[in-house]
């Protein structure tokens, strides 16, 4: 069996809620502040689960929010994954135990777990007192921080706020990742209320199993019902088999199908390299692919028509085999045309890949093209051989 053609169903824990207010955080100079007041503002509880935390000045901010916050006796609960938080320093990770925040490790490392090293918890959430909620693609470090990238090269990310009843539904999420990585108790959250008729507008897509197979469902399924535009921004771009076909089928019944890609400017050039060798049959069925280039790309982004989906998946093979993400839909048109106008901006700093520019690109180019793909595909058929599963917890 193809990687990428089957296993999709671990079906998605959650219904659609409603209804719910939304608000698009756009680069580190937004979310960042909001993060943080919503951890100042904090009255009960304060969950915040990330794959990226380094020491540095935004880490120190968070630190000392997460701090005050604990101090002041709100239940302060941070959950990390043990790889993507090696760069937080001993001393940091003491000072947050000292001043009373609860620290989980997602998957640690060790020499006899080294075969399921691959398998990490990728979500980013920020979830305040069951009443407010932050998701999408960033990381507590200096990378998504202006004041921090003396450079200018801060991250182009987005964060999503959302308040309403998939806030309970994320807490959810997060208190059974959290019973599972620690023996620290952890209270359940209250059941999110009633959804009103009509007013389903939004959806938690995720669940704590390895491998982000309801996010890739969603997606697949919401390209499969466009009629007007499929657009999607993502990082790091090596799609399935299945992703691909559904794109190129959606392109030739007529849909505006483009993708927003990272350009030159990417943490990991192997996998830019990698991703590019799919670029030629997809500019040849129709989809136009366009690669963003004043910073790194980071966010990850999909909008079928009305539909609107935000969260920590890359749509690749690291999320449909290995990742822990999650991401939250919104089904609202006016939230639509709000990220839709974020689209037409990005697009507007990017370079449009054509089929003719394409076939012209250097011989160099195709060469690391190559060499990156077939790491990349030893990779992905080493695991499936492997057979790699969902990591055994602390406590087993």
């Amino acid at each position: 069996m193809k990687p990428g053609l089957a296993l999709l169903p671990k079906r998605n824990a959650f219904p659609p809620r409603g209804p719910h207010s939304c608000t698009l955080h756009v680069d580190g100079g937004a979310f960042i502040p909001a993060m943080l007041d919503a951890i100042a503002g904090a009255k009960q509880r304060v969950f915040l689960e990330m794959y990226l935390f380094a020491s540095g000045a935004t880490a120190e901010l968070f630190i000392a929010a997460l701090s005050g916050a604990a101090r002041r006796g709100v239940a302060v609960h941070l959950l990390l994954d043990d790889f993507g938080s090696r760069g937080l320093t001993r001393e940091d990770r003491a000072r947050l135990v000292a001043a009373g925040v609860h620290i989980a490790l997602y998957n640690p490392l060790g020499l006899g777990r080294w075969r399921l090293s691959l398998l990490r918890n990728h979500r980013k959430l920020l979830a305040v007192d069951g009443e407010l909620a932050f998701v999408g693609g960033t990381g507590i470090t200096d990378d998504f921080a202006p004041d921090a990238r003396q450079d200018g090269q801060h991250w182009h990310e987005v964060m999503l706020g959302l308040s309403g009843p998939c806030v309970a539904d994320w807490e959810t999420l997060f208190t059974q990742c959290w019973k599972q990585w620690s023996q620290q108790r952890i209270a359940d959250p209250q059941r999110p209320p009633r959804t009103l008729p009509g007013a389903a507008d939004a959806q938690v897509v995720g669940h704590n199993h390895a491998g982000g197979r309801p996010v890739m469902r969603s997606v697949l399924s919401a390209i499969g019902k466009a009629r007007r535009h499929v657009w999607i921004a993502t990082a790091y771009f090596v799609p399935t088999v299945r992703l691909r076909r559904v794109l190129l089928r959606a392109a030739r019944r007529g849909v505006d199908v483009r993708l927003l890609l990272a350009g030159p400017r990417s943490d990991h050039p192997a996998v830019w390299h990698a991703g590019r060798r799919f670029y030629g049959r997809l500019l040849r069925g129709g989809v136009r692919i366009f690669e963003y280039q004043p910073r790194f790309l980071h966010a990850k982004m999909v909008l079928c028509d009305d539909w609107a989906s935000i969260g920590s998946s890359n749509l690749d093979h690291w999320t449909l085999r290995w990742n822990l993400e999650a991401n939250q839909t919104v089904m609202d048109p006016a939230f639509a045309r709000e990220l839709a106008a974020l689209f037409s901006a990005d697009f507007e700093h990017s370079v449009e890949w054509t089929d003719s520019s394409w076939r012209n690109r250097g011989l160099w180019l195709r060469f690391l093209e190559r060499v990156a793909g077939s790491l990349d595909d030893y990779l992905i058929q080493w695991s499936y051989r492997r057979s790699l599963r969902h990591p055994s917890s602390r406590r087993s």
